[in-house]
């Protein structure tokens, strides 16, 4: 019988194809594998990133506050730019190939922080301004009434539907770029000119780099039978014709971004991962590109990479 992961293989690599592709990607998400509901694990998930993302720079640049901020790959809640703006940062940017969001997702977020701060946690992640909390309420009160437009203006959040390797932000205008679970989605060949890019618009007195990365086999998310090491046993020609376009996943493990921030001259200021299961990975017969590694290192499940830009830092891992 066909697992769940392969039965998902077929239908996003089908949907892939087809026009509208993202939008009917969420469709079958939602009703079909229920992967897009904002459920409180994810939400208070992205609060825990948003909250090492807050105080890495804090840390890193002797700044309360970043002025503005970069996200790619916000996906369907902006859970990290409403924390941001809560946290009173100025200009909240989110890059992304197309608007994943819309007024009733956001509006969920906004309950779901309106519900965390009633229940006395919101302090736990974010140590916001009680005006910016004010002004969250009061967006709420006035939902219905505003556009989707409007909305986001009130929380300083600007998306750029724009190619990430060509950002139309000015040299040295960000102070702190942030990605949640992003990289593992973007191949390599990719992903290095967006990091140049990064490097561009990271203002290089005080900005900071903070990306969390999910080096598991995705599938795994949503079929518990396989191991998160699952898809490490297929070729990179096999893997061709499993991934598809919609939700790729580069495969990349942690010694891949540290070789790519090297070669970029990327400063990896501080570094801190999850070491994964040894005993889990060698049940897999892995493909010789993995098998060539010390399995600890392929072991390695997430990371998360802070790059302070200004080369006075120095690296505390």
């Amino acid at each position: 019988m066909m697992k769940k992961w392969q039965q998902k293989v077929i239908v996003q690599k089908t949907i892939s194809y087809l026009p509208f592709s993202h939008k009917i990607n969420y469709i079958f998400q939602k009703y079909v594998t229920k992967g897009v509901q904002l459920s409180d694990e994810y939400f208070y998930d992205r609060l825990g990133h948003a909250r090492d993302h807050i105080s890495s720079y804090q840390h890193y640049s002797n700044r309360p506050i970043p002025n503005s901020s970069l996200e790619i790959g916000t996906g369907w809640y902006p859970i990290v730019p409403i924390s941001l703006f809560l946290l009173g940062v100025e200009k909240i940017y989110s890059v992304d190939i197309s608007f994943l969001t819309s007024k009733p997702r956001l509006l969920t977020t906004l309950q779901q922080f309106a519900a965390c701060a009633k229940a006395g946690r919101l302090r736990e992640f974010v140590d916001f301004q009680d005006t910016k909390l004010a002004e969250l309420h009061e967006l709420l009160a006035q939902y219905e009434q505003l556009s989707l437009e409007q909305i986001l203006a009130k929380l300083h959040i600007i998306y750029l539907i724009e190619d990430a390797r060509h950002l139309s932000l000015a040299d040295n205008s960000i102070d702190l770029v942030n990605s949640n679970n992003t990289f593992e989605h973007i191949y390599l060949s990719l992903l290095e000119p967006i990091l140049l890019d990064f490097k561009r618009v990271v203002n290089k007195e005080h900005g900071v780099m903070s990306h969390f990365i999910d080096m598991s086999d995705h599938f795994a998310h949503f079929d518990k039978t396989i191991s998160t090491y699952n898809f490490l046993q297929f070729s990179p020609r096999q893997w061709r014709w499993i991934d598809n376009n919609i939700q790729p996943q580069s495969r990349a493990r942690i010694y891949d971004y540290r070789r790519l921030y090297a070669e970029l001259s990327i400063p990896i200021t501080a570094e801190s991962y999850r070491p994964g299961s040894v005993e889990e990975l060698s049940q897999i017969k892995l493909d010789a590109e993995y098998a060539a590694h010390p399995a600890e290192e392929v072991a390695k499940t997430h990371c998360h990479f802070v790059s302070a830009m200004n080369t006075a830092v120095q690296p505390t891992r």
